[in-house]
């Protein structure tokens, strides 16, 4: 054998991988969740104006900011989380985890007050018109992604206290995130379509 020849052989090519399994199912679940999302968009503007009897949204919708910038917010603290476990700072994290749950949980309050406020002074349920139908229908089923997000983030976050969270686990807690992001984004969308088009 030619020395050339073992210097070649002797050559470490870099391995090739892709991203992990996770991040792939990740995206997956997200193309998916935004067709059905997508359905209930059209649904919700093609309906828009069509209903024969009130209330109409303009007559009832006020605009959510607080609700939307503690939402939007939390995509910023679960990174800030995320950049302390990488660190090693565990405590760090575990307070800004915290935090992104209380965002999301008062997210989750807001939309609850606002329904109450829709059915009892102003009687709108699903079942009044057309507007009701689609608006607790899309605005319900970003909630229930909220909801399923906050107890992701909860299980996370009991784990931590107990020490169950090293920094070996971020990428995987990077997936969970990604997930949040993707509910932040959607909000975005139902916030433009029902609180500004809608209106």
């Amino acid at each position: 054998m030619t020395s050339s020849a073992t210097s070649s052989s002797a050559v470490q090519h870099p391995q090739i991988t892709g991203p992990s399994k996770g991040v792939v199912g990740m995206v997956c679940l997200i193309i998916a969740e935004s067709a059905i999302f997508t359905i209930f968009v059209v649904a919700y503007l093609f309906y828009l104006g069509k209903s024969v009897n009130g209330p109409q949204p303009k007559d009832v919708l006020d605009l959510p900011i607080l609700n939307s910038v503690c939402l939007l917010g939390s995509s910023a603290t679960i990174t800030f989380a995320l950049w302390a476990l990488l660190r090693g700072a565990r405590a760090l994290f575990s307070v800004w985890w915290a935090v992104t749950i209380a965002l999301g949980g008062y997210f989750l309050y807001g939309t609850g007050l606002e329904w109450k406020n829709l059915i009892q002074l102003h009687g709108l349920t699903i079942q009044t018109n057309l507007f009701g139908t689609t608006f607790y229908s899309l605005v319900g089923l970003h909630a229930f992604h909220v909801i399923v997000g906050l107890l992701m983030l909860m299980i996370v976050f009991l784990l931590s206290l107990g020490g169950g969270i090293r920094q070996e686990h971020h990428w995987r807690l990077e997936i969970l995130a990604i997930y949040w992001h993707f509910v932040d984004v959607i909000w975005i969308i139902v916030f433009t379509v029902v609180y500004l088009i809608g209106r």
